[in-house]
């Protein structure tokens, strides 16, 4: 599959099949999201593999939403503020890098035949406080993994001649 495809592959899933991710194909992702760049290649960033049952009920604690429920793992990508490269006008990259590794996890995900949604609507404070994450880190993204259990439902986007000049 090329890169076009692939892209179009890609899609916000919201039903799994409570099929478990194979070892293999897990260590695969990380790979790819491990040689993620980001801004002067401080890689600010910390993924948590989540797949204890008791882990899964606090996480659903901050998204309250069935459909997330139906996912066998979850990964929670976290900025590490102590890390992240701060340009010469106090703009801090860690949300672009960040952004950049779960593309990165996402696009593995469906290249590896699994499906994935960027999850950012949740309580991030309570992420923080129920896993009990060190100041320094912010949960920013919240991954399902797994089997898809829907279908690809294609969403319009704006035409090229919209969004390049």
């Amino acid at each position: 599959m090329n890169l076009l495809e692939l892209v179009k592959a890609r899609y916000s899933c919201r039903n799994y099949q409570p099929t478990s991710v194979e070892q293999e194909k897990l260590d695969y992702i990380m790979e790819c999201v491990r040689l993620a760049p980001s801004a002067v290649n401080k890689q600010p960033w910390l993924f948590h593999i989540v797949t204890k049952e008791e882990d899964k009920a606090k996480l659903t604690q901050c998204y309250r939403r069935d459909w997330l429920k139906t996912a066998p793992m979850y990964i929670v990508a976290s900025i590490l503020h102590d890390e992240e490269w701060v340009r010469f006008d106090g703009k801090h990259h860690g949300d672009i890098d960040i952004a950049i590794a779960v593309e990165h996890l996402c696009l593995a995900a469906t290249e590896q035949g699994l499906a994935t949604c960027w999850v950012c609507n949740f309580d991030a404070n309570l992420c923080k406080e129920l896993f009990a994450l060190p100041e320094n880190e912010e949960p920013a993204v919240i991954i399902p993994l797994g089997y898809a259990a829907d279908e690809l439902k294609p969403k319009s986007r704006k035409a090229i001649d919209e969004i390049v000049l």
